[in-house]
């Protein structure tokens, strides 16, 4: 018995503020329908099962990891990637507070931190590193720039929160604080 092909579908997104037409198998994922159908790299194939957040976007206004929707189920909504942040062709104020406190390393993971940053600070979540690592759980950094990107998300949510445990006892490098 041979198996046949899913069917394609007609798709159409608002892109970064740009209304694109598609025409793909109804079992294409967004991921792949922005990289492979779009050209939108930017947007990084981690583990393909949601559970690295390296493929982040907004989709209508909320983060999600785009390995694990169907472009199909996206026709008519707005999609932001990391391209879309500031169309101006400058940096979006994330993108600048990544770069000011050095939040990333290999810059692989660093497109769906900052889609998940800007997300969590839309929605005012951010009231201590703690929470902030809580609200940024979802994205994996193999490079461990986890203390650098909180300090980027903390600077822009304005919050004065000190990392859990600051001010009491040695640092863990054992210097005193």
């Amino acid at each position: 018995m041979v198996v046949g092909h899913p069917a394609d579908v007609d798709v159409t997104l608002r892109v970064n503020g740009q209304t694109r037409r598609l025409r793909v198998e109804s079992r294409v994922t967004l991921l792949d329908a922005l990289r492979d159908h779009l050209g939108l790299t930017g947007t990084k194939k981690g583990c393909d099962q949601g559970a690295c957040g390296a493929c982040t976007v907004l989709l209508d206004g909320r983060s999600v990891v785009s390995c694990l929707v169907l472009a199909a189920q996206c026709d008519g909504r707005e999609v932001i990637t990391v391209e879309g942040l500031a169309p101006d062709g400058g940096l979006h104020p994330v993108q600048e507070a990544f770069v000011r406190h050095d939040g990333f390393q290999c810059g692989y993971c660093t497109p769906g931190q900052i889609m998940s940053a800007v997300a969590l600070l839309a929605d005012g979540g951010t009231r201590s590193d703690d929470e902030i690592r809580e609200l940024m759980s979802g994205n994996l950094c193999r490079c461990g720039a986890y203390p650098n990107i909180v300090a980027a998300i903390r600077e822009l949510a304005g919050a004065a929160a000190t990392p859990a445990g600051a001010g009491t006892g040695p640092r863990a490098d054992g210097e005193a604080r």
